[in-house]
């Protein structure tokens, strides 16, 4: 019984994330994912001070002063004070005043700690917030990370914030999306680009999501995180206080992830970097991003993009920050392949006789919670002749995964890790110089620069990929026969119960 009782329990994040969720009552989400996220910071950096004081206190025969700010400071350990401490708030939170506690404790971290200024919510003193569910929350989330835990409290709070991030932008649906790339499409991208060592960047970095994966990746792989430095921008200030928030709760600096109400294109943050790699999921289609302002603009190299549409912006905002050798990785929506209104065809064309554009992969439908519109992913290179990889400057490589994922509710898919190996595999395998490729019929094709330009440089996957070889014991009339039966059957029963629905009726007796 114990054993079948261990196997059927959930992780601790998802039993998290209910107890969480039952305790919003009137506050939609998109409010109360603030509360919770804010909390789950709180813990995390409360936690890191008192280790680190912990140490100090016990080393004070040697000098150390575990109330000196500066000791902090060298250990990239955020200062807490007294009254902003865990400790201090859970011994408060039954209290009725414990929303103003929790205000008063977010402003006081953020006047010791410059770096958090403007990032901390404060919205936990409001009306529309029970102080018993606020209290209660606070003791939930108190409970992440005890016991065995406790050591590797950072990597535990980290994931539950990751996770909670995730959840709350499927409660909200079309907003979420606006915030926070699917993790599944973001594991997608940083496989296939593999970034290692240098400058990752992300000009629409959203709750910084990229970035997360990226030193992930580096620490799976066995790299020193100290080898990537991140850089970001963002023009929803709502937004980069979560990414400060994830990124923070990661142990990962921050001080170059800007925000600026402009955006990317008006006030780019970081005008004179040339990044390595470049991963990003830039707004779809957008129409009102200030085109007209910019028509001369030096990003424009390929040619100026319609101000009523700001995708192939994008793409040449992107290739204008790739350092020689760098590369990209961005989500685009799936128009850009094929359209040819307002230059957007010449803009394509000219990437591709430049050779930058080095793989396009189709994605399956129902990936992004904020829209329907399907998407593709875009690898660009700055370099496909002498880098690290073979030359594969006369090629582009064409994958169709529109056939890949598997839905986790009605309205949404997700990739599995079987998926994002299979395509990152066949990437690798194409760019490798000893990568082991061949093409294969409905999902794969590495096509030559010709062939593109024969198809007026459309880059649509499915003009490329063909379609799958069937099956050689593939039999017509057996295939047919069984359709028939089962729709013979399907007729019998439906006969069956309108008889039924019929009998029915006529035993109802009108008064």
């Amino acid at each position: 019984m114990a054993k079948q009782k261990e196997k059927t329990e959930e992780p601790l994040e998802k039993q998290l994330w209910k107890a969480a969720d039952k305790l919003r009552k009137n506050i939609d989400a998109a409010e109360y994912k603030h509360i919770v996220l804010g909390l789950i910071f709180l813990k995390y950096i409360s936690d890191a001070f008192e280790d680190l004081y912990a140490k100090l206190s016990g080393d004070v025969d040697s000098g150390a002063d575990p109330e000196d700010k500066d000791e902090y400071k060298a250990e990239n350990v955020f200062f807490v004070p007294q009254d902003a401490r865990w400790s201090f708030l859970q011994s408060k939170a039954k209290q009725p005043e414990i929303g103003k506690f929790v205000d008063d404790a977010m402003d006081a971290i953020e006047k010791e700690n410059p770096s958090l200024k403007g990032v901390l919510p404060k919205v936990f003193a409001r009306q529309n917030l029970d102080p018993t569910s606020l209290g209660e929350l606070i003791d939930l989330v108190g409970n992440i990370a005890l016991g065995d835990a406790k050591s590797r409290s950072a990597d535990v709070l980290g994931h539950v914030f990751e996770y909670f991030l995730g959840e709350f932008a499927l409660a909200e649906g079309k907003k979420g999306g606006q915030f926070y790339t699917p993790r599944s499409v973001v594991e997608l991208l940083v496989e296939m680009l593999e970034p290692s060592k240098g400058r990752v960047f992300d000009p629409c970095c959203g709750s910084g999501g990229m970035f997360v994966q990226s030193e992930k990746f580096v620490e799976d792989h066995r790299g020193n995180v100290n080898d990537i430095s991140i850089y970001g921008q963002e023009s929803n200030q709502t937004t980069w206080r979560l990414a400060k928030m994830n990124l923070a709760i990661r142990g990962i600096d921050s001080s170059q992830v800007k925000w600026n109400n402009e955006g990317s294109f008006l006030n780019d943050a970081h005008k004179d970097l040339k990044a390595d790699y470049i991963i990003a999921n830039p707004p779809f289609n957008v129409s009102d991003w200030g085109g007209e302002l910019m028509r001369k603009d030096g990003r424009w190299q390929f040619g100026v993009p319609p101000t009523g549409n700001a995708n192939f912006a994008w793409l040449q905002h992107f290739i204008y920050h790739l350092a020689p050798n760098g590369q990209a990785g961005v989500v685009l929506a799936k128009g850009a392949l094929t359209s040819k209104t307002s230059g957007e065809g010449d803009i394509r064309k000219a990437l591709i006789e430049e050779g930058l554009i080095d793989c396009i992969v189709n994605l399956p439908a129902k990936l992004f919670l904020n829209t329907q519109i399907p998407a593709a992913l875009w690898f660009m290179s700055r370099n496909r002749k002498n880098g690290k990889f073979r030359d594969r400057s006369k090629e582009i490589l064409f994958i169709d995964a529109r056939n890949l994922g598997h839905l986790i509710n009605r309205r949404t898919r997700e990739l599995s890790a079987e998926d994002i190996a299979k395509i990152a595999g066949t990437y690798h395998n194409w760019r490798n110089k000893r990568g082991d490729y061949e093409d294969v019929a409905g999902f794969c094709a590495s096509a030559p620069i010709s062939k593109v330009k024969e198809l007026d440089y459309v880059v649509t996957p499915g003009r490329y990929v063909g379609l799958p070889d069937e099956e050689d014991d593939f039999d017509f009339n057996e295939r047919f026969s069984a359709l028939k039966a089962e729709f013979e059957g399907q007729l019998k029963e439906e006969a069956k119960l309108n008889k039924l629905i019929n009998e029915n009726l006529k035993r109802i007796k009108y008064e």
